[in-house]
């Protein structure tokens, strides 16, 4: 489901005080340590119309003063960084293998978090145990005097772009599911933004929307687990691509090998048949209730284990290199459960993309491929960020 901004009212008062409030909140949250006159200069605002926005986010909470800056002209100002104190949001994945919580602060700093592994279960008990372990998320002493935004949740499949409608999410078996309903059903107490969408789609959303300093002009996030799918966004109000019907990103579901083995989706020739977890775990008869990384380690010696994780690379490096010819993105970034299955599986795959990747161009130019070691909570933390960038952007009264 989309993040969705409010449009532009000619006229409105109250609505122009908000976008001047949103323009000043997203320019600290980006270059943590602006004052208010660099806030002036780079949001073409006037110093009393600044002057009054930063006012109004510190009596509220989501601003706070910071050392005094030198001036190359007038007096010094208080650097501006985001309240830490005030604000919390939670954000919840989904899983084939299990249920990822998380409590971020405005910054995207994790202040609790829990993993909950499981078997794949039907949408209305799923819903029923993340409900639970939310409500004790709450109770942690670490969100003692926090207020919560809201709820982000990520789910392992296409999500309709205009709508909180999870479409199929094959590898669990889930088809149209509400998700949120579901969810809200057993959660009435908690309030504000409630959003959902894919996990791929998150997790870009988080890796962009919390950097700071130095941002690419476009993202991908690629998730290697049980399934394979990637999230891309770009812009200064980021914005991800989703396609027609939700389904920019299921690389997992492009054909790697015509006429190949049959998809959990219908199709043949997938490349989740060729990289994904379950595919893995069906080349190497690893049962579904096992951990896949617990089982393999004593085993990464074994011949076969050896070949299909280097097949498995290849695959992955092809993908790779397919999202760097098909959508160019100024930064690719790496991470699910099979990243670490370490150099077996990953050195084939970041081997033949840097190989391939400047035949087209014949450019030394790299595209920087970074790749998160452990991204148990990225898809949950990037639901966080969308649901701050909601409060932020859309028609909430908190600012």
């Amino acid at each position: 489901m989309p993040t969705s901004f409010q449009p532009h009212r000619s006229g409105d008062l109250h609505f122009l005080k908000r976008l001047n409030r949103s323009a000043i909140l997203e320019l600290v949250r980006r270059s943590p340590g602006l004052t208010r006159a660099d806030i002036a200069t780079q949001a073409q605002l006037t110093k009393a119309t600044v002057g009054s926005g930063v006012q109004s986010l510190l009596k509220q909470g989501w601003l706070r003063e910071g050392e005094l800056q030198k001036s190359s002209g007038g007096r010094p100002g208080r650097a501006l960084h985001l309240d830490e104190q005030r604000f919390a949001i939670l954000g919840a994945e989904v899983g084939v293998h299990g249920l990822r919580l998380v409590a971020c602060t405005l910054s995207g700093r994790i202040l609790a978090s829990h993993h909950e592994r499981l078997s794949p279960s039907s949408p209305e008990v799923t819903a029923e145990l993340l409900a639970g372990l939310l409500k004790k998320l709450q109770q942690s002493p670490a969100l003692d005097g926090y207020h919560l935004l809201g709820l982000g949740v990520a789910l392992p499949g296409p999500v309709a772009p205009n709508a909180p409608l999870l479409r199929v999410a094959p590898n669990l078996g889930w088809k149209d599911i509400r998700f949120l309903d579901l969810l809200r059903s057993h959660l009435p107490q908690l309030e504000g933004a409630w959003l959902m969408d894919n996990e791929a789609k998150s997790a870009a959303f988080g890796e962009f929307y919390f950097r700071t300093g130095q941002v690419p002009d476009s993202l991908i996030y690629v998730s290697a687990g049980t399934g394979i799918g990637s999230g891309m966004i770009e812009g200064n109000q980021p914005l991800l691509s989703r396609g027609f019907q939700g389904l920019a990103g299921e690389i997992g579901h492009t054909v790697l090998q015509p006429g190949g083995l049959y998809c959990h989706c219908g199709n043949r020739g997938c490349a989740e048949t060729l990289v994904s977890g379950w595919s893995i775990r069906a080349a190497l008869g690893v049962a579904e209730d096992e951990d896949l990384l617990e089982a393999l380690r004593p085993r990464l010696h074994e011949e076969a284990v050896q070949l299909t994780l280097r097949r498995a690379g290849e695959a992955l490096g092809t993908l790779l290199l397919n999202l760097h010819h098909t959508q160019n993105p100024s930064e690719l970034v790496l991470g699910g459960s099979l990243v670490q299955l370490g150099p077996s599986f990953l050195d084939p795959a970041l081997s033949y993309f840097k190989t391939h990747q400047n035949r087209l161009l014949g450019s030394s130019q790299q595209v920087p491929l970074r790749v998160i070691d452990d991204s148990t909570f990225i898809a949950a933390r990037g639901a966080a960020a969308q649901v701050l960038a909601h409060v932020i952007h859309g028609p909430s009264d908190l600012i």
